[in-house]
């Protein structure tokens, strides 16, 4: 017999009732029922109940053990008594009746419980990691998104795309975040970066005269944390396609998505068609460029009907041309409690409050802003919303820019308390025709918005004769239940056009020619037109798995101060190691 199993605690079955077996585990609970002593023994393939009773050889021993002792035990497979079968378990028609045990490794003390659901502090759970990845949950999480990878792997090859890995140490690149730096030994006072994403060895493949790339790439930011952002690093189902347009990269990338979380939906419906929504429409409709699509609501801006009224208030506002108000439709919330809590709300988020208007039976409008604005006007709101008795409508004025982060949490906030979304459910979407440039108001001046390496609609002649902050790009992102699970875009693969798209944002061709060399060389010899994406493994995984932190499905995450409090990361190097590397630490004074 093998020195520690026969099966694993997974394994046993009514068909070896009568035979020996050898299981080898941790003591998941232990019971004591008027002296016989049942051991629940765990290890990664499943769990087993082992009896001990005073009259066993290894009863002595099983006094002794304790919850996470790793034990081998030795003994005969029976049926569980009538009544005490577990329907949940796949072990559990049997039990082991154990006739001999071996500690092969005590545990001290449990800092935090194994057994159980029960909730812990963040610091405890990562310090002691290793305790924390047993528990049943967290071990579920993590084999599952080892599968939703393998999914992604197998799905991506059969769309004929091949895997390659790009290196980990290169230059830096602008993807809207900083580098983690890497400093040379060889040559010193110069520095790796390690990379912010694939994107331009992803390109340099395709200019190598490979068609279909993918891999599943570790990307570096340092960037403050987030519940769904994970500090450092995070992985990514990368891609890229030559000879292709917008439509091609939604053809193989849209099945690939869809399956995957069909395959891993547990039943919840998945979007089959996944809609096509611009940039600027999510924005107005949904309040953000990743809307909730489970959530019904959509705004309208309803301007006209406040213009020159009697709330004055918004009638002043709209003076300004730059000015709009936009409405929040609230089906059945029409009452006086629910809007005053809005209200309430809405002042809690730092705003002066929140209009509404309710509307009573035979739809007359009750409220401040109907009473001021009179019947027909309060009537043409109705209608435009397709709203009746016993709804309500919430407004939002002053310039869109500064107000739609604000409308669109407004939006969610009405939808979830009015119980119209449907939480069991994946609800998918591209969000296309992304602003190319956008005004950066702290260096006053024009700069790229998403992907500096997107290709423009309107190619060339846009960027000579457009008004910059008009040029849309050929990009596109993949919105799910809320949040952004993928980014991509048609490149800009004409060399110049890069140098013109890189102008118009400050950079002159010396400084394009330094920092993207590689890329602007091979666009001299021969560039196809190219196109891909990135979906955030770690996102589709946290929405798969039902989550909302990231530290639930990575298995050793850093903590919210980007610290790997288990190993100890960072920590400060030795003098030789500085020496080495040519560097001296100026620290700030604490």
């Amino acid at each position: 017999m093998h020195r520690y199993r026969s099966h694993t605690c997974g394994a046993l079955r009514s068909s070896d009732v009568g035979s020996t077996a050898r299981l080898s585990g941790w003591c998941h609970r232990i019971r004591d029922h008027g002296g016989v002593l049942f051991i629940d023994l765990r290890d990664h393939y499943g769990l087993t109940q082992v009896v001990v009773d005073p009259d066993s050889p290894a009863f002595k021993l099983a006094e002794a053990v304790r919850a996470e002792w790793v034990i081998r035990v030795d003994g005969r497979v029976r049926n569980r008594p009538e009544g005490t079968t577990n329907a949940e378990l796949p072990t559990g028609e049997v039990e082991l009746y154990a006739t001999e045990i071996e500690v092969l490794g005590p545990a001290a003390e449990l800092p935090l419980p194994v057994f159980g659901d029960i909730e812990y502090p963040e610091e405890t759970r990562l310090r002691y990691r290793f305790l924390d990845l047993r528990r049943e949950k967290l071990h579920k999480n993590i084999m599952t998104r080892g599968a939703i990878i393998d999914a992604m792997r197998t799905r991506m090859k059969g769309q004929g795309f091949f895997e390659f890995q790009t290196p980990i140490l290169t230059a830096s690149s602008p993807e809207g975040a900083r580098d983690f730096l890497v400093p040379s030994r060889i040559h010193p006072g110069t520095f790796y970066a390690l990379p912010q994403a694939p994107q331009q060895y992803k390109q340099l493949i395709m200019m190598s005269g490979f068609d279909r790339y993918f891999q599943i790439a570790p990307c570096f930011r340092d960037e403050d944390p987030r519940a769904d952002r994970l500090p450092g690093e995070f992985y990514q189902l990368d891609l890229e396609m030559s000879f292709v347009e917008q439509e091609d990269v939604f053809a193989a990338v849209e099945p690939v998505i869809t399956g995957v979380f069909e395959q891993f939906a547990e039943g919840k419906p998945v979007t089959k068609e996944w809609p096509r929504i611009p940039y600027a429409v999510s924005m107005r409709k949904y309040g953000t460029d990743k809307p909730d699509l489970r959530n019904p609501l959509e705004m309208s801006e309803v301007s006209e009907h406040f213009r020159g009224s009697g709330f004055k208030v918004f009638a002043r506002m709209l003076e300004d041309p730059k000015n709009e108000v936009w409405a929040i439709p609230g089906p059945t919330g029409g009452s006086r409690a629910f809007c005053d809590r809005m209200n309430s709300w809405a002042q809690g988020e730092g705003q002066p409050g929140l209009g509404y208007i309710m509307w009573r039976e035979n739809n007359e409008g009750a409220g401040p802003l109907a009473n001021n604005i009179g019947p027909e006007r309060t009537e043409a709101i109705r209608q435009q919303l397709g709203l009746g008795a016993g709804d309500a409508a919430f407004f939002v004025a002053g310039n869109p820019e500064k107000f739609v982060k604000f409308a669109g949490a407004a939006r969610t906030k009405v939808g979830e308390e009015l119980k119209l979304v449907d939480f069991d459910r994946f609800e998918l979407a591209w969000i296309v025709d992304f602003p190319f440039y956008e005004w950066s108001e702290d260096e006053k001046k024009v700069d790229f918005s998403h992907n500096p390496f997107s290709m423009p609609q309107g190619g060339l002649d846009a960027l000579k004769n457009q008004d910059p902050l008009t040029i849309k790009a050929f990009q596109y992102d993949i919105a799910c239940n809320g949040y952004e699970i993928a980014s991509g875009g048609i490149r800009n693969h004409r060399p110049e056009t890069m140098v013109k798209a890189f102008e118009i944002a400050g950079y002159d061709e010396a400084t394009v020619q330094e920092r993207f060399g590689g890329m602007y060389r091979a666009f001299q010899y021969g560039a196809p037109p190219h196109g891909g994406m990135a979906a955030g493994v770690d996102r589709i995984v946290m929405l798969l798995c039902g989550v909302s932190n990231l530290r639930e499905i990575s298995i050793f995450p850093m903590n919210q101060q980007a610290q790997d409090i288990l190993m100890g990361a960072p920590s400060a190097a030795t003098p030789k190691q500085l020496r080495e590397l040519h560097i001296r630490v100026n620290a700030p004074e604490k």
